[in-house]
């Protein structure tokens, strides 16, 4: 049986947390599994030796890790033959999904998280089976001083926390656990065998 890719880019090292979070639980569920860093990945990559793909992307500054995007313009079409999702992950999204702000401002950083993945499809041309944005990690103590300093600032302008002497995670996990769920019921089983419980393929998501 192929095993499942999951390829990730980050820069503090959060999204890598969830791609192997991912991982296991894709191994949990019986399945092999090759876990890559996109900033390091040196050999060439056969697409066409995996059941499926998932990769995961952090942003900074509006737009996701260049790393991804590099990779994905050069295995667009054997991207687009494989069932595949996608993970954006953002501190915008955490916006998004914090119950003490506004339904405006959520509705403004959903926006906002929509914009960003449609700009990195539009980038890329790819368009994935799956898409989920996933809210990040505020990692004041590993950020360098001026680094820091910008976050604050940011985060301060949105009423956010500003207590620089500790980290500070949103992400959802018992969200991507169903969502490894759903990636696995829906675009798996054709990629996977007669063995597999029959289901056709649904391509979902917000941002198309």
């Amino acid at each position: 049986m192929k095993p499942i890719l999951v390829l990730y880019a980050t820069r503090e090292g959060h999204t890598r947390r969830i791609a192997e979070h991912i991982g296991e639980l894709i191994r949990m569920r019986g399945q092999q599994v090759r876990l890559l860093d996109a900033a390091t990945v040196a050999e060439p990559i056969e697409l066409g030796a995996y059941a499926a793909a998932v990769l995961a992307a952090s942003v900074h500054g509006g737009a996701h890790e260049r790393e991804i995007v590099r990779f994905v313009k050069a295995h667009r079409a054997e991207l687009e033959r494989l069932p595949a999702a996608f993970i954006s992950v953002s501190l915008t999204e955490a916006g998004a999904e914090d119950r003490e702000k506004t339904a405006a401002q959520r509705a403004e950083a959903s926006q906002q998280v929509g914009q960003m993945i449609q700009k990195f499809f539009d980038q890329t041309g790819w368009h994935p089976a799956l898409v989920k944005p996933v809210a990040g990690a505020l990692l004041y103590t590993q950020y360098g001083r001026l680094l820091r300093f910008i976050m604050k600032r940011i985060v301060a302008h949105q009423a956010g926390v500003t207590d620089t002497t500790r980290d500070y995670e949103y992400t959802d996990w018992p969200s991507i656990d169903r969502f490894v769920d759903e990636f696995m019921l829906q675009t798996l089983p054709a990629a996977l065998g007669p063995t597999a419980a029959p289901a056709p393929p649904e391509r979902t998501g917000e941002y198309r």
